[in-house]
Order: C-alpha cells, then sequence, then structure tokens
C-alpha cells in the first residue's frame, strides 16, 4: 500500500485534533529553541563596544571574538541530528537548553579574552543544535492539516528573539546610565545583557519536560504503545492509530539516507542543483544582513549617534523585521518564492545603495549631516524591511523544497553549512572593513544584493504548488 493510501486510510491528513490549543502549545515550546537562536545570536550587539574597551583589543581581534559562536553554531548544526536520532528530541532539547545556560553564566562572567570566546563558541554550539531540533521536531509533531502554520513558529520565534534582546539591551541600557560598562547589579551592563538569558534558557529546559517525544523517534527505537498516545494526543482520537503507526514506519523504512558522494556530479564537483542551494545561502550572508543584528548600535555610534538611541535604533530594526517575517508568512504561498525573492533583492539594492551614499559624507563634529544620517537611519529600516519578508524567509523554504528527495538531507546540510560559513566571513570581516571605508564596505553588500536579481532569474527555479515528488 502506498503512503498516500495509507494516509487516507488513516485520516492523518485532514486529522483535527480535539485539544488544538495543547498542540499549539508543544510547537510554541519546542519553538523556544527559535527564540533562543534569535536572541542568544543578537543580544552581542548590546556589548560589541564595551569588549573593545574592556580588553583593549582591535577590529580584528574584536571581529573573531563575535564571529567565533558561528564556530559552534556549524559544530551544533552538524551533529544535532545524529544527537536527536540516538537519544531523542527531547533530550536534544534539554542539551541545548543546559549550554544555552551554561553559556549565559559563563558570558556574564569572563576573566579573560579566550575565556568569554570559549563561551561564545558553547552558546554557538547551542544555536546550532536548536536551528535543526526545532523545525525537525515540529514537523514531526504537527497534525499534517497544521504543519505548515506550526512550522512557521520557528521563524516567528527566531524574529521575536532577536526584538527582545535588543529591548532588553535598551532598557538595561537606560538603567546603567547610557554606559555599557556602567555598574548594574555588581556588574558592567553589558555582563548583565549576556547573562540575562538565563532566564529564557531555563524556561526552555522546564517547557522542554512539558512536551512529549516526537512518535517518529518512538517507532525508531520500537515504542509504538507510546507512540500511539502521543499521536492519538496531537492528531485525534478519530485516526486509525494502527494504520498511521504503520504509514510512519514504512516510510522510514522506506527512506533514502542521503551521503556527501549522492551531491557529487557535474562539471564543477557538486550537482548543479546543489550549487544553486550553496548560492542562494551566500547571497543570503552577503548581503550583510547580520551586520544590523551584531553592529548595529556600534554602527550607529561610529556616525555619531547617541549610545542610548542607538540602542533603541536596533530594536526598531528588529521590529522591522518582524513585521517583514510577518508580510512573507502571508505572501510566500501566495505569489511565489521566486517573485518574493526578487521584491526583496531590488529593495534591499535601493536601502543599501542609500546607506553607501549616505555613510561616504565625512562627519561634521562627530557625526552624520542631518540629510545623510536621516537617510542612513530610513535606509538601514527599508533594507532589513525586505530582507525579512523575501530572503529571509524564501531562502529555508527554497532549502527544504528545491532538491531531490534521494539527496534532500545531504544537500540541505551542505548549503546550510555554506550558509554558517557565509555568515562568519561577513561577521568577521565588517569591523576591519568598517574602520577602512564603510561606504565602500556598503558598497559591496549593494553589488551582492544586485548580482542575486540575475542569480534568481537564470538558476532558480519556482517551487510553489509543487509537491516534493516533483523536484526529482
Amino acid at each position: 500500500m502506498t503512503s498516500t493510501a495509507q494516509a487516507s486510510q488513516s485520516g492523518a491528513g485532514t486529522a483535527h485534533p480535539e485539544h488544538l490549543g495543547h498542540v499549539i502549545f508543544i510547537a510554541a515550546a519546542a519553538a523556544m529553541g527559535g527564540f533562543l537562536f534569535g536572541y542568544d545570536s543578537s543580544v552581542i550587539n548590546g556589548a560589541v563596544e564595551a569588549i573593545r574597551t574592556r580588553y583593549d583589543i582591535g577590529s580584528a581581534a574584536l571581529a573573531q571574538v563575535i564571529a567565533v559562536a558561528l564556530i559552534g553554531c556549524a559544530i551544533g548544526a552538524a551533529t544535532a541530528g545524529r544527537i536527536a536520532d540516538r537519544i531523542g528530541r527531547i533530550r536534544c532539547m534539554q542539551i541545548s537548553a543546559v549550554l544555552f545556560t551554561v553559556s549565559a553564566v559563563g558570558s556574564a562572567l569572563p576573566f579573560a579574552l579566550w575565556d568569554l570566546a570559549f563561551w561564545r563558541i558553547v552558546g554557538g554550539f547551542a544555536i546550532g543544535m536548536a536551528s535543526v531540533i526545532g523545525p525537525a521536531y515540529i514537523a514531526e509533531v504537527a497534525p499534517p492539516a497544521y504543519r505548515g502554520r506550526l512550522g512557521s513558529f520557528q521563524q516567528a520565534a527566531i524574529v521575536i528573539g532577536i526584538a527582545v534582546s535588543q529591548l532588553v539591551n535598551w532598557g538595561l541600557l537606560n538603567a546603567a546610565g547610557g554606559d555599557q560598562r556602567g555598574e548594574l547589579m555588581g556588574l558592567e551592563a553589558w555582563q548583565v545583557m549576556l547573562g540575562v538569558m538565563v532566564i529564557p534558557a531555563v524556561l526552555y529546559g522546564l517547557l522542554s519536560f512539558a512536551i512529549p517525544e516526537s512518535p517518529r523517534f518512538l517507532i525508531s527505537v520500537g515504542k509504538h504503545e507510546r507512540a500511539r498516545g502521543i499521536l492519538e494526543e496531537v492528531e485525534g482520537g478519530h485516526i486509525d492509530l494502527d494504520a498511521r503507526v504503520a504509514q510512519i514506519e514504512g516510510a522510514m523504512k522506506r527512506e533514502h539516507k542521503s551521503t556527501f558522494k549522492d551531491l557529487l556530479g557535474g562539471s564543477f564537483f557538486f550537482r548543479p542543483i546543489v550549487w544553486v542551494g550553496i548560492g542562494l545561502s551566500v547571497f543570503q550572508q552577503f548581503v550583510g544582513i547580520n551586520v544590523a543584528f551584531y553592529y548595529s548600535s556600534t554602527l550607529w555610534q561610529s556616525v555619531g549617534v547617541d549610545p542610548t538611541d542607538s540602542f533603541l535604533y536596533s530594536f526598531t530594526t528588529s521590529i522591522i523585521n518582524i513585521v517583514g517575517t510577518v508580510i512573507a508568512m502571508i505572501f510566500v504561498d501566495r505569489i511565489g518564492r521566486k517573485p518574493l525573492a526578487l521584491i526583496g533583492s531590488v529593495g534591499m539594492v535601493i536601502g543599501l545603495g542609500l546607506e553607501a551614499w549616505a555613510f561616504s559624507y565625512d562627519l561634521v563634529d562627530g557625526k552624520l549631516p542631518a540629510t545623510q544620517g536621516w537617510v542612513a537611519l530610513v535606509a538601514a529600516h527599508v533594507f532589513v524591511l525586505f530582507f525579512a519578508l523575501s530572503w529571509g524567509v524564501v531562502v529555508w523554504v527554497f532549502l527544504g523544497e528545491m532538491f531531490p528527495n534521494r539527496i534532500r538531507a545531504a544537500a540541505l546540510g551542505v548549503a546550510a553549512s555554506a550558509q554558517w560559513i557565509a555568515n562568519w566571513a561577513i561577521t568577521a570581516s565588517f569591523p576591519s572593513l568598517a574602520d577602512w571605508n564603510l561606504s565602500a564596505t556598503y558598497v559591496i553588500y549593494t553589488v551582492f544584493a544586485a548580482l542575486s536579481i540575475p542569480f534568481v532569474l537564470k538558476y532558480v527555479k519556482e517551487t510553489k504548488g509543487k509537491t516534493l515528488e516533483e523536484m526529482g
């Protein structure tokens, strides 16, 4: 019997759980990993200048401390799948929660620069795990009829985490009299900023004890009765549970475990479709989006904005990020992935180009001229808005849909790794590039945004409305 026939027989495709609120709670609890992903990624924004002055380091060394977390991210993302398959999704979440907690405490109480860098790597490992396990768990637990909407919780949680971290940083900076190194609760303000993450990290760990294990994992280790109970809990008691278990078990047996070798072929090492995935990942990062979340406070202060105001602008940027993400979630299935990516690229070119123009003017009394200052501020928000409503969401949708079934897992892993590497390259290079020429740095990002347009037009195929099986 085919999986489609089994799904029809079991009633899984149209199953509506009796307690939808409980299912939403389960997805939201799992998405707390996404919240921590966003929070931990951007909270460092509030500590950049304080770390520079406390340890008396130059831009190159500072960049490595900021970017070193991405090494942990890559390792965490690469190993999370195997860990989850061995010990379960819930245990993987709990390990991630512990690492987030330990990283927050260690980062708040460093005794040397290398010590701070080490705790950043630990936090990065937790981010990498959360970036993989959250979406995977939600997809496995969510009823098929609600999977798309519940799956969007992860991305929503990430952008909310970014916004909350900037709001917390702004509040703590005000409490410390506008000084990142001002005393607050017996510590410097920047240390408190990094330490506050203990609260959501502990909450994530506690929530992991309140949600069930993935039925898919339970079936894989032979615990069919527990899996039946959880399927009844999340998909409803009206489905044929025996048929549903058989469907999942049959699908798992038929799955091809894709390997790196499956990706090889073509004239340039990888298959062409894999290069397209890598290209999407690289363009997503090379437009400089993470500069807006890792360095925005430093950026605004470098052109004469008051520190407290610079933190406020970082918060308003993160709110724009949320708005853009919601727009993308609404339109990605309506107008398609490719048109949304092209709209975003055009908007990013405009925003980045205006920033490059504004930053090309000399500072007057340590500040940009009034007109250029306002143009830079508005353009930065325009850039983030167009990124969020397009490439921020669309790339992940593309990567989940564009690869043939036989290579999907391995190809997605390579594309995700390319994304972390590109992220590291931008994050590690920005302080030195900004010291060299801030305007030219933004010209570089503008060029990559412009190049993404012909790349999408020529190489990226629309995946809207197609089944995964149609991808090859």
